[in-house]
């Protein structure tokens, strides 16, 4: 089976096989984002959430906070980084809307810390979702690392 990917042992850096350098604090950085996103769905959920229209919603992004935390560290590829993007997104721009205009019958509001945590979360899995793809899309030419044999 072909090696995809060489470790630096210098720094936590995987190199794919094509010389584009992966960071790896990164990656853990945005799978604790999705699992604090996960897990704070996951308690409001439990705490009621399960009987409002919402319910079925915060049980998936549960199970896909999860699961794409696990994509994000073990496939190095771009598209964990892709959906971790889209996760937080999508996530935050849910609540912007329960928050603002109310969302399938839920009208939330901006209090409560577990309403910051996720948002805060929700902005990291972004930041990194973002700078993962940046980093291997749009900056190519300065993460080219000379393949060795």
């Amino acid at each position: 089976m072909p090696r995809l990917f060489r470790h630096d042992c210098r720094a936590s850096t995987f190199v794919a096989m094509d010389g584009v350098e992966d960071v790896m604090e990164l990656r853990v950085l945005g799978a604790v984002a999705l699992l604090v996103s996960a897990a704070v769905h996951a308690w409001l959920w439990f705490d009621g959430v399960r009987n409002q229209s919402v319910g079925p919603l915060f049980l998936v992004n549960v199970v896909a906070g999860v699961v794409l935390a696990i994509l994000l560290l073990r496939w190095r590829h771009w598209v964990p980084a892709f959906l971790t993007l889209g996760f937080g997104a999508s996530t935050l721009g849910a609540f912007i809307i329960a928050a603002t205009v109310g969302l399938m019958g839920i009208h939330e509001h901006w209090k409560g810390p577990y309403v910051f945590a996720a948002a805060i979360a929700e902005v990291v899995c972004i930041v990194v979702g973002g700078v993962l793809l940046q980093r291997r899309f749009l900056a190519p030419s300065r993460r080219r690392v000379e393949r060795t044999a």
